[in-house]
């Protein structure tokens, strides 16, 4: 029986930061001491919290890892060691590999790769189709997350525009069902507007017109209709506009709705006016929007309009992406830089963190219902993250641990650093060394 003592650290939890002590065995959380370093505890070994802060693990509920079919772009190894030194301890994938992970059998596929060479915790969507709705009744609430629903065409070309279809899933699917909403029709017609004006070279900064605030808008509407109709349990992901916001409820607790809602980093560190410096680095589906969309999403997701932060983690090679507008694919990787790069919004005084907590860590494991993850609680799995909030290092292509090897935060100084990360009591990252001998374990749910 293995045992961790994380001692004189800043224990971040729970809309609150406190001086104290964590000790791990087996694996748990075993005792939270609050005040001195306890003498009474012998632990295998001990950490050191002298000026740092020790956070929950980060729960990402929206990644690509690319792995089956698309190895070359990413693979569940390369990624999750990416994640673990960004922080992320436990991961929610998405379906649009190859084969789609479109039936139950090709899920747990899945999930026995991620069983022998993912470092961190993992949980995979199935994906739904227009004709798949069998599959769907299949899921099992405790042992998957969710089932993804592209209503909306991005990479993978897994549209459900089927209206028969859609209403079967959302009256029937027994788990929490989370959307990509852009609506297909009113990017198609802005296609055809742009490509007619400009050829196939599409200046990036029509990247937000083409797939507009009108197309996010009326699909996250439809999503939001249906969900209401059929009372279902809705997640809609990388919102990316202020005009969405408002279908969307702040009355109540994230755990206590019914239909909650996503922001990625991108979203909130980007703008329109970045698309000049950075190119088709930050070309992503939905689309970087305005300042002012920025901005609305930074304060509701204070507000707590919008639920959690994930990446949509989503690595292409840097061939793929370094091409004409039409040519290059939507999507960027992020899951070694998403704390950080949150950090540095808390060193802007944009957010707090115990806000940063919240949505990255505690309402992520609320809302998908996370068996004992997501907080520093006893009897909880030890998923933890140390950091170091004044030791600035610049971010760049060569220090990337993606398989694609590069970073849309290329020559981006951080000022804080993640030193550690701890998956089920195991010190997986410390200080820029893996150890890969023990994996991530398959989340369960208490549903």
């Amino acid at each position: 029986m293995y045992s961790l003592l994380i001692k004189d650290v800043q224990i971040v939890n729970e809309d609150s930061i406190v001086s104290g002590n964590v000790f791990i065995e087996n694996g748990i959380i075993k005792k939270i001491i609050v005040g001195n370093n306890p003498s009474e505890i012998n632990p295998d070994k001990t950490i050191d919290g002298k000026d740092k802060y020790l956070i929950p693990g980060i729960i990402d509920d929206q990644v690509h890892f690319r792995e089956p079919g698309l190895t070359h772009k990413g693979d569940i190894y390369t990624e999750s060691k990416a994640a673990v030194a960004g922080g992320i301890t436990s991961y929610m994938e998405m379906p649009n590999t190859k084969p789609q992970a479109t039936t139950i059998e090709t899920l747990e596929k899945k999930y026995k790769i991620a069983s022998e060479k993912s470092l961190a915790n993992y949980s995979f969507y199935l994906g739904a189709t227009n004709e798949n709705i069998e599959e769907i009744k299949k899921v099992d609430p405790k042992s998957i997350c969710g089932i993804k629903v592209f209503m909306g065409s991005s990479t993978g070309n897994m549209l459900v525009d089927d209206k028969k279809a859609l209403s079967e899933i959302f009256s029937q699917a027994p788990v929490l069902i989370a959307t990509h909403c852009e609506d297909e029709k009113t990017i198609l017609e802005n296609t055809e507007k742009y490509r007619k004006e400009f050829g196939e070279e599409l200046p990036l900064k029509y990247h937000p017109l083409l797939r507009s605030v009108e197309a996010c808008y009326k699909s996250s509407a439809f999503a939001v209709d249906l969900a209401k109709n059929f009372n279902t349990r809705l997640h809609i992901l990388h919102l990316s506009t202020a005009k969405e916001l408002e279908l969307f409820d702040n009355t109540i607790p994230s755990k206590e709705k019914k239909i909650t809602a996503e922001v990625c980093v991108h979203h909130l560190w980007f703008s329109d006016e970045d698309y000049e410096k950075y190119g088709t680095r930050i070309k992503w589906n939905p689309a970087i929007k305005s300042k002012l969309d920025r901005d609305a999403l930074l304060k509701a997701l204070k507000n707590n309009k919008i639920d959690v932060v994930a990446t949509d983690h989503a690595p292409h090679t840097i061939e793929e992406k370094e091409n004409t507008y039409f040519k290059a694919p939507s999507g960027g990787p992020l899951v070694q830089h998403s704390l950080v790069a949150m950090l540095e919004l808390y060193h802007n005084n944009k957010i707090s963190l115990t806000e940063i907590v919240n949505k990255m860590c505690h309402t992520p494991s609320d809302i998908f219902q996370i068996k004992n993850r997501g907080y520093i609680k006893e009897g909880y799995h030890a998923d933890l993250v140390l950091v170091d909030l004044n030791n600035p290092w610049v971010a760049n292509d060569e220090n990337s641990l993606y398989k694609c090897k590069w970073t849309p935060f290329k020559g981006q100084t951080f000022n804080s650093k993640i030193t550690h990360t701890i998956v089920n009591g195991n010190i997986v990252f410390e200080n820029g060394n893996f150890n890969e001998d023990i994996k991530g374990q398959r989340l369960s749910f208490n549903r």
